[in-house]
């Protein structure tokens, strides 16, 4: 944390050590401080606290970003400021961002086929005899069925500590979520029993290890290892393109698909899946079958006029995801 050398300096540092005692800290964002500090630094080398010109000026949005890129490289420092204030470190106003642009993709509808395909390419990964080798092929087939079985984040799944997972009742504490939004999920049967054998297989070779998915030195993967291995086993077999984000899409909306055909209640199983799927509210979970062509149609047939009153309209600043 040396690399910061604005009049910000000790503040950031601080800030940093608050959110990673607070266990809400991702790597990434320190990289948008340090931008933020070298601006302070080149722009307003004579400064001695913040203005309200210097927050502005960072938080405007630029001619090369869309509203929502805008968004997230301002994202931290907006929570940084709001950390001096609440400290009485700084009495400017919390610069204004641009609104949330809803999204316009539709995520890629899995078939059964490309499914099959991916988990045999998962479960195929060739054996090398060293210990990074021996973890990608033991960890990738149990992480992505994970990710398909219970529809959690990558994030979730990458932070997941050993001590989050009960392996006896097959319940997990996803404490490192979206916000500060901690939920849990219980797993099914069959994925428990995978989780087991994982677990006693990766032991073997990281025995003391902190995260239940752990990468060298005893670490967390990176984004960067969810992306490039599912981009590499789904490449293998499949022509068509996915994100293994797009498995929590497909979580969803299968579960939505099943309640149908079943005739179950919705108004508490939306509210199930909501909360199992880590979303505030229930608004949350009307992003995804908003995706799906004549779901929303099927839905307010199932549930009459209460439809819009348990789903309001999702506003367009929500962040949802």
């Amino acid at each position: 944390m040396n690399k910061f050398h604005s009049f910000l300096a000790p503040v950031i540092r601080e800030y940093i050590f608050y959110r990673k005692a607070s266990d809400h800290w991702n790597n990434s964002y320190e990289m948008g401080l340090f931008l933020f500090d070298r601006y302070c630094l080149r722009e307003y080398a004579d400064a001695g606290k913040l203005s309200q010109e210097m927050a502005d000026g960072w938080c405007r949005k630029r001619s090369t970003e869309n509203n929502n890129s805008c968004r997230t490289r301002v994202g931290v420092v907006i929570g940084f400021i709001r950390y001096m204030k609440q400290r009485g470190k700084t009495d400017i106003a919390i610069p204004a961002i641009p609104r949330k642009q809803p999204g316009t993709y539709i995520p890629h509808a899995f078939t059964s086929e490309e499914l099959k395909n991916f988990f045999q390419a998962c479960d195929n990964i060739s054996n090398r005899n060293t210990p990074e080798h021996r973890t990608r092929k033991i960890t990738v087939p149990v992480f992505f069925r994970l990710l398909y079985s219970s529809g959690i984040r990558t994030v979730e799944a990458r932070l997941l500590h050993v001590c989050d997972v009960d392996l006896k009742t097959g319940i997990l504490n996803i404490r490192y979520s979206k916000g500060n939004n901690q939920h849990f999920i219980v797993l099914h049967d069959t994925m428990l029993e995978l989780m087991r054998e994982y677990d006693t297989a990766i032991s073997r070779i990281y025995p003391n290890r902190t995260y239940f998915f752990p990468a060298r030195n005893n670490k967390h993967h990176i984004c960067k290892w969810v992306h490039q291995n599912f981009r590499k086993l789904w490449d293998e077999k499949n022509t068509s393109y996915a994100t293994a984000y797009q498995l929590r899409h497909h979580y969803a909306i299968e579960n939505i698909n099943r309640w149908m055909s079943k005739g179950l209640d919705f108004h508490a199983k939306l509210l199930y899946l909501s909360k199992s799927m880590g979303h505030c509210n229930i608004e949350g979970t009307k992003y995804y079958y908003s995706l799906v062509p004549n779901l929303a149609d099927i839905l307010i047939e199932k549930t009459g006029d209460s439809f819009n009153n348990i789903i309001p309209e999702v506003k367009q600043d929500e962040t949802i995801e």
